[in-house]
């Protein structure tokens, strides 16, 4: 499957200030020919914040994709910020495997699609 950019316009895209990709300031201002303001956040809670803030909006589109590229896209917006979001922490895949492993063995997965109806 090759990358093909997905346009959307959801209401959480068009939030602003919010933490873009390195590129992206170049990219817009070769298709508007206007120039982008930006400023780097070297505060680390400020940064944190953006990065939880832009995974929600990720998560958002990922919800309302409509096709398979469109997840797939999606998908790899939000992993490309786990991994982020763990660099930043000085967390690593290893340690979340296990986490995930040890919820598996004790909840299992999604596997059986169950809906629970009612909060008990």
């Amino acid at each position: 499957m090759k990358f093909e950019h997905i346009k959307t316009n959801l209401e959480k895209e068009n939030e602003y200030p919010k933490l873009v990709r390195d590129n992206i300031p170049e990219v817009v201002g070769k298709l508007t020919g206007k120039e982008v303001k930006t400023r780097i956040l070297e505060d680390d809670a400020e940064y944190s914040k953006f990065l939880l803030k832009k995974i929600e909006e990720e998560a958002h589109e990922l919800a309302n994709a409509e096709s398979k590229e469109h997840i797939a896209e999606e998908v790899a917006d939000v992993m490309e910020l786990i991994e982020a979001i763990l660099e930043f922490n000085e967390l690593d895949w290893e340690t979340i495997e296990k986490i995930k492993k040890e919820k598996a063995e004790k909840r299992r997965g999604f596997k059986k699609r169950i809906l629970m109806l009612e909060k008990v």
